[in-house]
């Protein structure tokens, strides 16, 4: 059994790593569907806490919280999965590409690369036929089309279809991709 090592840090270095100074923030790295999901996530956020609120604080609660906080997270998982797509952060096995040739490794990169955006392809088909098929549901509690939901996966299927081309481009360009090279994407904060 391995023993956990754990630095000492005084009170005084604790106070004076206060002192310096703070990172620089780059909202460059962001995009659109980032902002998206942080505005859905805190929508989200809200209904749980009202939630909350109302059922255990006025033990009273709003039955339309808890439907607007699930579609809400339905949001925030496929909107997430489009910033997923856009820096390659899906959980990915890369182990294979260590252990064989350069020129096959980049084949089967590309393979993957191209399967992926065959995927999205039929998930934005599937989506839509679906839509298709409810579409003049109702929502529960709320006297809204459950469609808007069903919608927002749409467009965020289609958005990880259109970042997977553009991650397919990036790659061919570079020459390499995440899996050939998981080093090569690894940010280091000084």
């Amino acid at each position: 059994m391995t023993k956990e090592i754990h630095t000492q840090t005084s009170a005084e270095e604790l106070a004076h790593s206060f002192e310096d100074a703070a990172p620089v923030a780059n909202l460059s790295d962001y995009a659109v569907e980032d902002w998206l999901t942080l505005v859905v996530f805190w929508l989200m956020t809200g209904c749980v806490f009202l939630q909350f609120f109302t059922r255990y604080v006025l033990n009273n609660s709003y039955a339309w919280t808890e439907e607007i906080a699930i579609n809400c997270l339905i949001g925030v998982v496929f909107l997430g999965s489009v910033m997923c797509v856009r820096v390659s952060r899906h959980i990915q096995v890369d182990v294979l590409y260590h252990y064989i040739p350069a020129g096959l490794a980049r084949a089967l990169a590309i393979f993957v690369d191209l399967v992926r955006m065959g995927f999205f392809v039929y998930a934005c088909w599937l989506m839509w036929r679906y839509v298709e098929i409810v579409a003049d549901e109702q929502m529960v509690t709320v006297d809204l089309p459950r469609n808007i939901v069903f919608y927002s996966v749409l467009v965020a299927f289609i958005l990880m279809l259109f970042r997977s081309i553009q991650v397919f481009i990036s790659n061919l360009r570079r020459g390499y991709s995440v899996l050939e090279r998981p080093e090569e994407f690894q940010k280091v904060e000084d």
